[in-house]
């Protein structure tokens, strides 16, 4: 009988109590683990997964730009032997806007930089030199197109827009010896010209810089 009392006693429960805290303690602290080790493994199968999606989208981006940089742009015109002088007086030029040819000395920045108003096709020409690429719109465009075009520009460095009135078509793209006439600013040949040509193959002075001009 003293046994069972001594087994009853109140430091027995406390120790029993103490236990059996620990027990859950301890079963607690195991489903922690296998949440935490089970956590680990499906943020790693994210990664893992994800990783993949990124770099076979990449993948594809790359192969879009190698094919729109190695395909003609649909009607494109172009023009060869172009003259690179410095002149400090006004060019009569073979076309309008102008794709190349004796320009001014000092460039038009570039650097994603839109005009509102007209600028001097001489320092313009300097900038396709340095392989910008030259939006011009006339008062025919539609004000969306025109803004979704600054848009692209504004973000776009080595690039540059501006009005030209007297243009025949409302949207033009140019660079150096190279231009085309867009129907709108959706057009799938704006994109693929300014990945073909900004700092192109084209350009006679690559890496040139597009600021330190003039800013009109």
């Amino acid at each position: 009988m003293a046994s069972a009392n001594k087994q009853n006693t109140p430091a027995a429960a406390r120790r029993a109590k103490l236990e059996e805290a620990r027990r859950k303690e301890r079963a607690r602290e195991r489903r922690n683990r296998i949440i935490t080790i089970s956590a680990s493994v499906a943020v790693v199968a994210a990664l893992v997964a994800g990783g993949g999606y990124l770099m076979s989208a990449a993948d594809k981006q790359d192969q879009a730009e190698e094919k729109a940089k190695s395909s003609p742009v649909q009607g494109e015109r172009s023009w060869d032997k172009l003259t690179q002088n410095h002149v400090e007086k006004p060019v009569d030029y073979p076309m309008n806007p102008p794709v190349g040819g004796d320009h001014n000395p000092v460039w038009m920045n570039c650097d994603a930089d839109v005009y509102t108003e007209a600028i001097p096709n001489e320092n313009a020409v300097h900038s396709l030199e340095h392989g910008a690429v030259w939006v011009t719109y006339n008062d025919k465009a539609q004000p969306a197109d025109i803004k979704k075009l600054a848009d692209r520009v504004a973000k776009t460095p080595y690039s540059l827009m501006s009005p030209v009135k007297d243009q025949d078509a409302p949207l033009i793209l140019s660079a150096w010896g190279k231009q085309v006439t867009v129907k709108s600013s959706t057009d799938a040949r704006v994109a693929q010209f300014f990945t073909k040509y900004v700092q192109g193959p084209q350009t006679p002075e690559p890496g040139a810089a597009c600021t330190g001009g003039i800013a009109k």
